[in-house]
């Protein structure tokens, strides 16, 4: 399936947590967006791999995505290999997206920076016709990075004010991370009240500048272009 969006996630939730208001408003814009994960989180303290994955499906139902698959990637063994930018530029090429959309390069996780790298490297040579791997070549018209811990001054941000309660929903249906109450559980980061106020707090503060309620930041790297200096076109 073609698509207009694709969104990479280092582990399932970091779509939502980054992304997730934006890929509801442009599902219902009419935009055709796929999901992709590239690790079971299989390292993860809290829920298993196949909890994840059904959280996972039931976050992006609610998000209107049009479909979700896992790379089944190496949790914490995230690195520059010719058969992980291989498995990347396959899924792009097979769904021909107009953009895409990878974790922001810049963020405390490991993994989080790893897959950046990877996939900013999968995003380049899936434009590459020397670069075989039985699909045709395929370059996207541009590459956004998205938030996920660490936040820099946005290129720009999208009012998702609209979406907002959607990404709240998404996030609720990955109950193995963000609640003590499962069975086993231990108390981590992402357990702590204080957590989604982290998130919540940072789409205020980009929505307050841009004079909205929330909206999620994007950073690309050329240059925007515009036709006025005036803020709206008539």
């Amino acid at each position: 399936m073609s698509v207009d969006l694709l969104v990479f996630g280092p582990h399932p939730d970091d779509i939502e947590i980054g992304l997730g208001a934006a890929v509801a408003s442009h599902s219902d814009a009419g935009y055709t967006v796929g999901l992709c994960d590239l690790t079971r989180a299989e390292l993860s303290s809290n829920g298993t791999p196949e909890q994840r994955r059904i959280e996972a499906d039931a976050a992006a139902q609610v998000l209107g995505a049009a479909w979700r698959e896992n790379l089944g990637w190496p949790d914490g063994g995230i690195t520059q290999t010719p058969e992980l930018v291989r498995s990347a530029v396959d899924v792009i090429r097979r769904h021909r997206p107009r953009a895409i959309a990878l974790p922001y390069w810049d963020d405390r996780h490991p993994d989080h920076r790893a897959a950046s790298d990877v996939l900013s490297v999968a995003a380049f040579r899936s434009g590459l016709r020397r670069f075989e791997t039985g699909e045709a070549p395929w370059r996207a018209d541009w590459v956004c990075y998205y938030f996920i811990n660490d936040a820099a001054s946005p290129s720009f941000v999208l009012d998702v004010s609209a979406h907002y309660d959607r990404k709240r929903r998404a996030l609720a249906c990955y109950a193995s991370q963000f609640t003590t109450g499962q069975g086993g559980a231990v108390p981590t980061r992402l357990t702590a009240p204080t957590f989604q106020q982290l998130i919540e707090s940072r789409d205020a503060q980009f929505g307050a500048l841009a004079g909205v309620a929330f909206a999620e930041g994007v950073i690309v790297k050329e240059p925007l272009l515009r036709t006025t200096l005036l803020k709206q076109v008539r």
